[in-house]
């Protein structure tokens, strides 16, 4: 059975082909049309999948979608009539164009993309709507787990922000789930908003919130109120989004206590600094609550955590450090990418009860090219390369890396999710402590604060870092040994955490080969792994690999096979 999920018209956009519930291809259509969390239909990532896999609409028996419209379109008209008059601001005119089409046009605006790509079919015309909490959850699905508490948190969906399941099998039950309007998803944006970051920067202000001090820590905890058996609510005498929405989130009181919105332009302060850490504390601290009383509810030891909030990685290493939880497992596409596979995974499982045969243990199920497609385009670019075999390519790029050169490294297919993990990455030493800045400065020209991630062999790394379990999909922020602290000094945030991830010689051995090459070199088992990408989406073929490479300062790039060094192009 072909099951095609698929979600348009709100943020990130794309697809996954699933058969017989293993998924064949996932793919996020900003890696193919350049904008970052696109909204636009995937017909990118539509002609890639079907061209890639060989199919057409006759070969898909269902298709999904992660959101279910009388769901969403019953709490939002709530939402409003409980608040009125003051919940008219929640919908600025600015906004009502996106509001209307994520209400009525999601299901339509599928159907009539899948049209235009494929012409008039009547398969096209029934839509499974999925709840989108629900196909959240469905991630459990893929997990390692048999059974597992399962907690979902992001935003919003279509009718609640935080959730709780139990799975067992090939099956999920929800436990419970909270109001729309108490959501640690949505105060985190909002007050990613008020420290003048732009939209989906909250991994940036967790980044910030590290280099901060506790000044404002205690007065931030009213916003949010930890209540009996892990439930929690939102302060709404100091929030005003659920009735002024994103154009005035908090009330007079917010500024009074921490001072004015920070202008985007406006210069950093401590003022900021500490905010975002108190914002940070905050949510750790609801986090844990929630989770320290569904372990008690739930006697499993094994947690799913998934939704947007799930990438906070420093919030999720205090759950496996501060909770009962022995092993718990964060998706790569714990976000909204990875929202219209759950959506497959929920129909396929939960809906018609097929057993589970499926594990997902590595990211790249997203798209591979050819060597005669990567010769192709470096003839067009007009680049010299050299093409060298598995052991040279292993040593040299190994080397490159030791000798303190930037490496961009694109491998096989693309990885699923927001996170780049050693198949569209850029790799560097992690011993120079002046490595972070000079990639800054060359190559990525982002804030100075923000770390970049050791990726480490999997069978060392609670020799490095303290943790006990593996991390392959940089979902953790364990904090680092003090006694390997000075080995890899690139790789450690201020507050002394790493946002780590763990590679395996099975999952992916070109990647982990070149890390075991770098480790004989130098006694060090870690490289240092950023996101392949210039303030733009991670890169997905080689013409966009190389024209990152020749708009930025990396010393080599590595396209499967082929090594490159020459930055001087010759027309063609």
């Amino acid at each position: 059975m072909k099951i095609l999920g698929i979600v348009t018209r709100t943020h990130d956009s794309g697809l996954a082909l699933l058969d017989d519930g293993v998924p064949t291809i996932v793919l996020e259509e900003e890696r193919f049309n350049r904008e970052k969390h696109t909204r636009k239909f995937p017909f990118h990532s539509l002609k890639a999948a079907f061209d890639d896999q060989g199919l057409g609409v006759d070969d898909i028996d269902v298709i999904t979608t992660p959101w279910e419209m009388k769901s969403l379109r019953r709490n939002m008209f709530w939402a409003v009539a409980e608040g009125l008059p003051a919940s008219l601001n929640m919908i600025p005119p600015s906004a009502r164009p996106h509001i209307s089409t994520m209400i009525v046009v999601i299901p339509n605006g599928i159907r009539w993309g899948l049209m235009a790509h494929f012409g008039m079919h009547k398969k096209l015309l029934k839509i499974v709507q999925v709840k989108h909490h629900d196909a959240h959850a469905a991630i459990f699905f893929a997990s390692p787990f048999e059974e597992a508490a399962v907690l979902v948190m992001d935003g919003h969906g279509d009718e609640t922000a935080q959730s709780a399941f139990i799975g067992s099998g090939n099956g999920l039950q929800r436990l419970w789930h909270s109001e729309v309007f108490d959501s640690l998803g949505f105060l985190y944006t909002a007050a990613t908003a008020y420290l003048g970051f732009k939209p989906f920067a909250e991994g940036t202000v967790m980044a910030l919130a590290g280099t901060g001090r506790p000044t404002y820590a205690n007065k931030f905890r009213e916003l949010v109120r930890l209540e009996p058996e892990g439930r929690f609510s939102i302060n709404r005498d100091l929030i005003s989004y659920d009735t002024h929405g994103v154009k005035k989130p908090f009330k007079q009181w917010f500024t009074e206590a921490f001072g004015p919105r920070r202008q985007p332009d406006e210069p950093i302060s401590d003022r900021h600094r500490d905010l975002a850490f108190a914002l940070q504390s905050t949510i750790e601290a609801a986090v844990v609550h929630i989770a320290r009383a569904l372990s008690k509810r739930h006697p499993s030891r094994n947690l799913c955590l998934t939704g947007g909030v799930a990438l906070n990685c420093v919030a999720n290493a205090r759950i496996l450090r501060d909770t009962d939880y022995e092993s718990v497992w964060v998706p790569p596409c714990a976000s909204d990418s990875g929202a219209p596979l759950g959506s497959a995974l929920w129909h396929y499982h939960q809906t018609l009860g097929h057993p589970r045969g499926f594990e997902l243990n590595h990211s790249f199920h997203g798209r591979g090219y050819t060597d005669a497609s990567i010769t192709r385009a470096l003839q067009a670019a007009g680049l010299s390369y050299r093409r060298m075999g598995e052991e040279e390519l292993l040593t040299t790029a190994a080397g490159d890396i030791a000798a303190g050169k930037i490496v961009g490294w694109f491998q096989g297919r693309s990885e699923l999710g927001p996170r780049a993990l050693g198949n569209r990455s850029i790799l560097a030493d992690p011993r120079d402590a002046a490595m972070k800045d000079r990639i800054n400065a060359r190559v990525k020209h982002r804030e100075p604060f923000r770390p970049f991630a050791p990726a480490i062999l999997q069978e060392r790394v609670a020799e490095f870092f303290e943790i006990e379990q593996f991390d392959p999909f940089m979902t953790m922020a364990p904090r680092v040994r003090p006694d390997k602290a000075t080995l890899i000094p690139a790789g450690i945030h201020v507050d002394g955490t790493a946002r780590i991830q763990t590679v395996d010689r099975v999952s992916n051995p070109r990647f982990y080969g070149v890390i075991e090459k770098f480790a004989e070199l130098t006694g060090v088992p870690v490289v240092l792994n950023t996101s392949f990408n210039l303030q733009e989406p991670i890169v997905q073929s080689p013409e966009n690999a190389i024209s990152c490479f020749l708009r930025t300062q990396m010393d080599v790039l590595v396209l499967g096979d082929f090594y490159i060094t020459d930055r001087n192009p010759t027309p063609r």
